[in-house]
């Protein structure tokens, strides 16, 4: 008994002197408190990291406020004086509430824009970037020759003019941008392609510009069911939701489309905008 008390005394005191318990893979073991401790300052390395990579991504403020101002409705090129056919749409085809409107205006977005116009933007937007006017020209007589009626045709032209007006009033004393004006009106300009000389001159990416295109496109048209339907506010903010929620896809499927994939092609759209010039009873010019 007294020699195995004093073998389990020595025991004890050697593992005194032992240094603490280490895993040789991970070092010294750490307590709770330590680890926690590391944690959270890992995360804050990591959290500090996201935000500089952010920051270096991130839309210099002058550039985000001219999308802005472009999608802005209250842009006076005149977005607001024409429904592209859904005012006929209203009086023909039975578009009388919400839900109808609503599906009416994303079959728009996905089976016209999409395929015309925002394609049509992004290509541009490159164009003019690298100065090919040769290519800008093309993309501007593409707008003309699908315009499948009158009042189609004077939408895109009259928008286009005004942007290339308020555009000359922004760039006074800049030769450069003037010349690039008078190339552009020299083309009859279309509304498309003179958005996208007016997005060129900031830093936004291709998605950017063709989200504040489409975007102005849905107020716009928002707009006119709310006085064509008609509509109250909330259904028109709810309208305005469901485009909003669907025009990343169709942001995506413009900037993917080659110039010999775009489409004009909506013949129910095309009846409707023409029989519209005839209505007796209309409140916008398309």
């Amino acid at each position: 008994m007294g020699r195995a008390a004093v073998t389990t005394t020595a025991i004890r005191t050697d593992m005194r002197r032992l240094p603490p318990a280490r895993d040789e893979r991970r070092g010294p073991r750490r307590s709770f408190a330590q680890q926690r401790a590391a944690k959270a300052s890992s995360n804050d390395e990591a959290a500090r990291a996201g935000a500089a990579r952010s920051a270096r991504s991130a839309l210099p403020a002058a550039s985000l406020l001219q999308l802005i101002w472009l999608a802005s409705p209250a842009l006076p090129v005149g977005g607001f004086s024409y429904s592209e056919g859904l005012e006929s749409s209203v009086e023909r085809c039975g578009v009388t509430s919400e839900s109808i409107a609503s599906g009416w205006l994303g079959d728009q977005l996905h089976l016209a824009l999409a395929r015309g116009d925002l394609a049509v933007v992004a290509k541009a937007l490159a164009a003019w970037r690298r100065g090919d006017l040769a290519h800008v020209h093309a993309l501007n007589d593409w707008v003309l020759q699908t315009r499948e009626t009158s009042e189609l045709r004077l939408q895109a032209e009259q928008m286009g003019r005004s942007l290339v007006d308020w555009l000359r009033n922004q760039d006074a004393g800049q030769p450069e941008r003037l010349r690039e004006l008078d190339a552009l009106a020299a083309m009859s300009p279309t509304y498309p392609v003179a958005f996208a000389l007016a997005a060129a001159r900031t830093q936004a990416a291709v998605r950017d510009v063709l989200l504040a295109f489409a975007f102005g496109w849905a107020e716009n048209m928002v707009q006119a069911a709310l006085k064509s339907v008609p509509l109250g506010q909330s259904a028109g903010q709810r309208i305005l939701a469901r485009l909003a929620s669907e025009i990343p896809a169709a942001a995506e499927r413009a900037q993917g489309l080659m110039d010999g994939e775009r489409q004009a092609f909506s013949p129910m759209l095309a009846i409707l905008s023409a029989q519209h010039e005839t209505q007796y009873s209309r409140l916008f010019r398309s």
